[in-house]
């Protein structure tokens, strides 16, 4: 059913004026550049620091270990870092790592399900997941996942959880405690070295080791170079987003097949072609149909949300995203990371360029399922010098927080940050990546990715992508002033 100018109209009066929302993430507001920035203004007028306004943690100390700069007070500790810890099987733990979830496990440990973004044939990598017997979807490709166990005394074990999967990136946890990887490569058998068709997501038990035996491919879900997943508890959809470009990618719906119940398991029985499987179509307040999110130049923002069918999910012969007309459907340029909270997806745009209608340093859009409304909650204006410290662009994964607002991973250029944003807009650091894997005269510094909280909100869990480096920082937190 499509959503009428009406419908539009009482629910934009609803969620656009002051943008306000109900939850921990509340408002994400700011002009393009002020979330580039860590100033504040005072009453008065004049420029402050926003630690000095309540915000944040305040600067970032350099590391003498030359790994992750914090503010005072922080600390991190190395749970695990490719090509130096080992897994259970004495292999060493794969490169690259990327998405991440925790989840509580048995007696007081911390479970986390750690992705691994290698793509292509596993001589390409030093480090390629193991390919554990069972647990192999595809033995020519170099990617999956891998579980870590934390132990509450602090040590740690390390397994694979799926192996033979290409470019595993950002995924997503289900509310029933298992976690969905996201192939980010569509390659088919015969190309690039893979014996097997790629572009799927695949369920990860980080609890049931046996539930990961034989690994199926969820094709319900369509095959397309696949980012992020959240999982909508209460209505049963999943959202999905794209990576992809020339088109730019898309954001999808799916739709359960009528009666079908979730749990552990339960996706392994559903055939290939269940449920529906849409792409959105947007338009604005005045019924004016919006070809890419890029358009949107103020906070605040809001679109309606029409859903329309896929018409071959498994890209047979043609890309998903492909197989739009323009004027059918909406886009939008690296489409990353996904979180849901306060009834909702927050979606992350990562950056638009001449590819796109408009330029941006990143987006952050909230879904409302309820209302079906895209709604703009943070813009980076572009960055006018990525290597300069104090300045954020390109977010990636994102985390809501405990403490107010989200948390953001980036992927950008030059300095690489983990990054906050309050819920009055407010931005401020939390980390930097200190480890040049570069060389003196061109420094270079990997992107951040797996930015996730331990359950009971202590800890907040990251990764260094290259060379791999699962950290856990802990510290003062506190709640974020709005």
């Amino acid at each position: 059913m499509s959503l009428t100018r009406r419908d539009f109209a009482r629910n934009s009066a609803i969620t656009g004026a002051g943008v306000a929302l109900a939850g921990s993430a509340g408002v994400l507001a700011s002009a393009p550049n002020a979330l580039a920035s860590t100033e504040a203004e005072t009453e008065g007028g004049k420029p402050t620091d926003a630690h000095s306004c309540g915000v944040g943690y305040g600067p970032l100390i350099p590391d003498p270990k030359g790994i992750l700069a914090l503010p005072a007070g922080f600390e991190y500790r190395v749970i695990t870092y490719s090509g130096k810890t080992k897994l259970e099987s004495g292999e060493f733990t794969p490169s690259n790592h990327d998405g991440t979830a925790a989840f509580d496990g048995p007696r007081g440990t911390t479970l986390l399900v750690n992705n691994h973004e290698l793509k292509g044939p596993r001589a390409n990598w030093k480090y390629p997941v193991p390919l554990t017997e069972g647990l192999v979807y595809d033995p020519a490709a170099s990617g999956g996942c891998t579980v870590v166990e934390v132990r509450p005394g602090g040590q740690v074990a390390e397994w694979v959880g799926i192996a033979g999967t290409s470019t595993n990136c950002a995924g997503g946890s289900t509310p029933w405690g298992t976690w969905l990887t996201c192939e980010e490569n569509s390659d088919k058998a015969g190309t690039n070295g893979m014996t097997k068709d790629h572009g799927y997501v695949f369920e990860v038990d980080p609890i049931d080791r046996r539930a990961n035996e034989d690994p199926k491919p969820l094709k319900f879900f369509g095959r397309y170079d696949h980012e992020a997943v959240v999982i909508d508890p209460k209505r049963g959809h999943a959202y999905l987003t794209e990576d992809a470009a020339s088109p730019n990618g898309l954001f999808f719906r799916w739709t359960p097949p009528k009666g079908f119940e979730y749990g552990r398991g339960r996706f392994r029985t559903l055939a290939d072609d269940a449920g529906d499987l849409q792409a959105p179509k947007c338009f604005d307040s005045g019924g004016k149909y919006v070809d890419d999110l890029s358009r949107a130049t103020r906070i605040g923002t809001v679109y309606g949300v029409d859903w329309v069918d896929v018409p071959d999910r498994d890209a047979k012969s043609t890309p998903v995203r492909k197989q739009f007309a323009d004027g059918e459907i909406t886009r939008a340029r690296k489409l990353e990371g996904m979180w849901w909270g306060d009834g909702g997806a927050y979606i992350v745009s990562s950056y638009a360029r001449a590819e796109s209608p408009g330029r941006h340093d990143g987006q952050v859009w909230f879904y409302d399922p309820k209302r079906r409304t895209l709604t703009l909650k943070v813009l980076l204006g572009v960055n006018p010098d990525p290597s300069k410290d104090g300045a954020f662009d390109g977010p990636d994964n994102i985390t809501v927080s405990p403490y107010g607002g989200v948390i953001l991973a980036e992927d950008g250029e030059g300095v690489s940050h983990l990054f906050g944003a309050t819920d009055s807009g407010r931005t401020y650091p939390i980390a930097r990546n200190d480890l040049n894997v570069g060389t003196e005269e061109e420094p270079e510094f990997s992107e951040f990715a797996g930015v996730t909280f331990s359950p009971d909100g202590r800890t907040l869990f990251a990764n260094i992508q290259d060379p791999g480096i699962l950290l856990a920082i802990t510290g003062p937190w506190k709640r974020q002033r709005r």
